[in-house]
C-alpha cells in the first residue's frame, strides 16, 4: 500500500504537542493557553490510534512471522530508548528545585511531570522499564513503577502489549474480528475498573485501559485497505470507540477518536491516494472536504514530515532535557518569573528539537538499517519452507 504520508506529519504534530503539554505548566502564562496543552495524554491516545493501523500492517507485511517483526520493532524502538533511559536515569537524583520557582503553586501540574528523587524500589523499576513490563502491575504491587525515571516512557510497554497480542492473535481473526477483540479488552478493562479496589487498579500503561485507541486503529487498517467498503465497519468502531471513551473519562476522552477520524478522513482524501482507495469522486468537491484536503497538505508538508521523521526521539528526549534545563534556570533567575518563561519557553523546544536530530541522525536511522536486514533475512529463512512446499507441487503437477 501507497505510504501515508499526512500520518508522518500527524505523527510530528502530536509529538511537539506533548512536548509543549510538558513545557508551559512551568510559565506564567494565560489560563486559556493552558488549558489548550493540557490533554497531552489525549496526543499519546492519538499515537495509539496510529499504531494500532501502522503496526498490522507492518505484520501483515511480514506475514505474521514472529522473528522478522519482532527484530524489526526492537531496532525501531530499543536503541534510541536504552540512549534517552540512561539519559534520564543520570538526571534523576538530581534536585527539582521548586523552591526557587515560587510562581509553580503546590497543585500544579508541573509538580506531577517532575516527580523527582531517586525511587526506593529502583532496581525494579530500571529492570521493568528495560524489559517493558513497567505498564503490567498495578500500583497495589509497584507503586508509581510505570512513570520511574523517564516518564514519557509508560507509553512503550503498553505499545509492547499491543505488538505481542496482535502477533498471537492477528492472523487467526483477521483485521474486522481483530477490532471487536480490542473494543471488547477495553469493555472489560471498564468493568475492572469499577469492581477492583483501588490497590488493583491499573495504570495507563496497562494495554486494556487504552485498547480502545487501538481497535480504532486496526479499524483505520480496514478502510486504508478496502476503500468506502471499509467505512460501515470503521463508523461501528468509531461509534463504540466513543461510548467506551465516554463511559471512562467523559466528553474530554472523545477528542483523540475525532481528531483521528479528521486526519485519517484527510489522508483518504489527498490527492495523491484517491484514485488508489476509491475515494475520487467529483460529488466530493465540497467546502469540508475541500478543508480535510488544506488540512492533507499542511501535514505532508516538508517541515511536518521532517517532524514526523523525529517525532519519537522528540517524544522521549524532551523530559530529560527540559528538565535539566529547569533546573539549570531556576538559580539563575532568582525568582523572577517572567525572566524564567523568556530562557524557559524557547529552550524547551529548541534543546529537545536539536537532541531529537542526533538521536535521529546517530542512533534512530543506523539501528533502523541494521536492524531491517536481519529481519528480511528471517523472514526469507522463514517463508522457505512454504517456498519449497510450492515447487513440489509444480513439480509434482
Amino acid at each position: 500500500m501507497k505510504r501515508l504520508v499526512c500520518l508522518d506529519g500527524l505523527r510530528g504534530a502530536l509529538a511537539v504537542y506533548v512536548m509543549l503539554s510538558h513545557t508551559l505548566p512551568f510559565a506564567p502564562l494565560p489560563g486559556w493557553l493552558h488549558w489548550l496543552f493540557q490533554h497531552g495524554g489525549a496526543g499519546v491516545d492519538v499515537f495509539f490510534i496510529l499504531s494500532g493501523l501502522v503496526i498490522v500492517q507492518s505484520l501483515a507485511g511480514y506475514d505474521y512471522h514472529a522473528l522478522p517483526f519482532l527484530i524489526a520493532r526492537f531496532a525501531r524502538i530499543y536503541p534510541v530508548f536504552i540512549a534517552v533511559f540512561a539519559f534520564a536515569v543520570a538526571v534523576q537524583p538530581l534536585a527539582t528545585s521548586f523552591e526557587e520557582m515560587a510562581w509553580i503553586g503546590p497543585d500544579s501540574g508541573a509538580r506531577y511531570l517532575w516527580a523527582g528523587g531517586w525511587p526506593s524500589n529502583w532496581l525494579t523499576g530500571i529492570a521493568t522499564h528495560l524489559t517493558m513490563t513497567h505498564g503490567l502491575f498495578p500500583d497495589g504491587v509497584l507503586p508509581g513503577a510505570w512513570v520511574a525515571f523517564l516518564g514519557t516512557a509508560w507509553s512503550l510497554s503498553t505499545e509492547w502489549q499491543f505488538y505481542l497480542l496482535a502477533l498471537l492473535v492477528g492472523r487467526r481473526l483477521g483485521l474486522h474480528q481483530l477490532a471487536w477483540l480490542f473494543l471488547g479488552i477495553a469493555a472489560a478493562s471498564l468493568a475492572w475498573h469499577a469492581a477492583a479496589s483501588e490497590a488493583w487498579q491499573f495504570s495507563r500503561a496497562f494495554l486494556p485501559n487504552k485498547a480502545q485507541y487501538f481497535g480504532l486503529g486496526v479499524a483505520s487498517a480496514i478502510v486504508a485497505h478496502e476503500g468506502r467498503r471499509g467505512v460501515r465497519q470503521y463508523l461501528a468502531v468509531l461509534v463504540a470507540t466513543l461510548l467506551l471513551c465516554f463511559a471512562r473519562g467523559g466528553v474530554d476522552k472523545l477528542l483523540p477518536p475525532l481528531v483521528w477520524t479528521t486526519c485519517l478522513a484527510a489522508q483518504l482524501l489527498s490527492p495523491s491516494l484517491q484514485t488508489a482507495s476509491g475515494w475520487g469522486d467529483r460529488r466530493l468537491a465540497v467546502p469540508a472536504v475541500a478543508g480535510l484536503r488544506g488540512l492533507a497538505g499542511l501535514l505532508q508538508s516538508r517541515p511536518m514530515v521532517w517532524l514526523g521523521a523525529v517525532s519519537y526521539c522528540i517524544y522521549l528526549v524532551h523530559e530529560p532535557v527540559q528538565r535539566l534545563l529547569g533546573i539549570a534556570l531556576a538559580p539563575l533567575v532568582h525568582g523572577n518569573a517572567m525572566l524564567f518563561a523568556a530562557l524557559w519557553l524557547p529552550g524547551c523546544v529548541v534543546l529537545p528539537l536539536l537532541a531529537a536530530y542526533w538521536l535521529h541522525a546517530w542512533i534512530e536511522v543506523p539501528a533502523l538499517r541494521r536492524g531491517r536486514d536481519p529481519a528480511r533475512r528471517s523472514r526469507s529463512i522463514q517463508l522457505l519452507p512454504r517456498r519449497l512446499q510450492t515447487l513440489c507441487r509444480m513439480n509434482v503437477q
